[in-house]
């Protein structure tokens, strides 16, 4: 059976392979997005806090997923170019089954801790009985979306990106009809924004499980047997995309510290609306690269350099193009799409607007950053891929928030993601030239 994975590419081609994955993840985006403009419109500005106070634990469930999808991506994606599709069929189903079970055990954990994780993340008197209803739900279910998550770039490295990118169209509309039932029509407050989220997990996360059931494509389930080097392997390749996840979730937290201390819940407020932004503007990004991952690993798994140098030189004009029309964009914008959250006479709005004019700075720099690190996943260069990813998501952010207000007050909280991003893309820039000679992609 033929894997798309092996096809000599062109730039159209090559954006129309990486296109079903980058609108998989910018739906899976959008299910927080749209929980947080339900939310904000029909339950008050408190309660969109209370979901960036609950933000880093889904951080950290989806990162286990994400970790598990690209490290596993990798070893499946190699192990096929290498003709060894049989060895790739035991490593794939074991990489499910052992998301499945680890999915399960932290929901668990983390649905019966909420009250106190709710706390320690910073919510208030005020805040905390919305982060317990709203997480209590959310984490009962998200060991769902960390299968759903799992299979995203599993799909393309199994040949059938489309199959993913409907499956989640369908999720993503599920959680938006659903959303306006609960919290419009039934009137359930923030409970119902998180059933509507359940409702798309649930959509997006269960017939992956029936599809690799059968051998309809390269990879399906078979009977495997515990393999401890293949799940280290598969941990410490994808060990960069779980560091992004953590690192986010100890940024936002972070944030949300420095909100509440400076501005109160308008802060909070605003700084969950700009972080919506880069969200669904990182999502697209991780997208492309985990879409063209599997691709670069597979050539890689067969020395095939000529290939791995065209893709190289593509990736890198597509995403130097992009960065440049979605930063225009996203500053032209910038109004109407605040205004979607908050009314223009609010606090709220003209903390926003003021605060992300300066932000949306970082969208020049993420694109090259995002991609670095996943290629260097896909070459399984896990420790090059997590430096990157750990300097982006938490050492340059978290300095940042720390050391910038202290200076710049305000100003130096919507500063911090631009910082970190610029001073990201130097190292970045200095791994891609250091290893070009190693793995032969320009």
């Amino acid at each position: 059976m033929e894997n798309s994975i092996a096809k000599n590419f062109t730039l159209p081609s090559l954006i129309g392979f990486t296109l079903p994955t980058i609108m998989m993840l910018v739906f899976i985006a959008t299910y927080t997005i749209v929980d947080g403009i339900f939310i904000s419109r029909f339950v008050g500005t408190a309660a969109l806090s209370a979901i960036n106070i609950v933000f880093p634990l889904i951080n950290v469930l989806t990162g286990i997923g994400i970790m598990l999808d690209t490290g596993g991506s990798a070893i499946i994606g190699r192990r096929l170019g290498e003709g060894k599709a049989e060895e790739a069929r035991r490593d794939f189903t074991l990489i499910a089954l052992f998301a499945i079970g680890t999915g399960v055990l932290l929901s668990l954990l983390c649905t019966i801790f909420i009250s106190p994780l709710s706390r320690f993340l910073g919510a208030d008197a005020h805040l905390l009985p919305y982060c317990v209803d709203y997480g209590r739900i959310l984490m009962g279910f998200c060991s769902i979306s960390v299968v759903q998550v799992l299979f995203q770039t599993l799909f393309i490295t199994a040949g059938k990106p489309h199959f993913g990118l409907w499956l989640n169209v369908l999720s993503g509309v599920a959680n938006i009809v659903f959303d306006y039932i609960f919290i419009v029509l039934c009137d359930m407050g923030i409970a119902g924004a998180a059933w509507g989220t359940v409702t798309g997990f649930l959509v997006g996360g269960i017939p992956p499980l029936v599809y690799f059931a059968k051998p309809r494509a390269s990879l399906y389930f078979v009977k495997t047997q515990w393999n401890r080097g293949t799940i280290l392997h598969t941990l410490l390749n994808g060990s960069s995309e779980m560091v992004t996840s953590t690192a986010m979730a100890v940024t936002t937290f972070l944030f949300n510290l420095t909100m509440m201390r400076l501005l109160g819940e308008d802060g909070v407020a605003a700084i969950t609306i700009a972080l919506y932004a880069q969200f669904l503007f990182s999502a697209a990004y991780l997208g492309f690269a985990n879409g063209v991952a599997p691709v670069f690993s597979y050539n890689y798994g067969n020395r095939n350099t000529a290939q791995l140098k065209r893709l190289f030189r593509m990736c890198i004009g597509i995403i130097l193009v992009s960065s440049l029309v979605g930063f225009s964009f996203s500053y032209i914008v910038a109004t109407p799409t605040i205004a979607i959250f908050t009314p223009k006479d609010s606090s709220t709005y003209t903390i926003t607007l003021h605060g992300y004019l300066i932000f949306v700075w970082n969208f020049l720099f993420a694109g090259i950053n995002i991609f670095a690190s996943s290629f260097f996943t896909a070459l399984s260069n896990g420790k090059v891929s997590a430096l990157i990813s750990f300097l982006r998501t938490f050492v340059f952010v978290a300095g940042s928030i720390l050391l910038l207000p202290e200076f710049l007050e305000i100003n130096g909280i919507w500063l911090a993601i631009p910082v970190a991003e610029a001073l990201t893309v130097a190292v970045a820039v200095f791994c891609l030239l250091r290893y070009r000679k190693v793995y032969h992609y320009f």
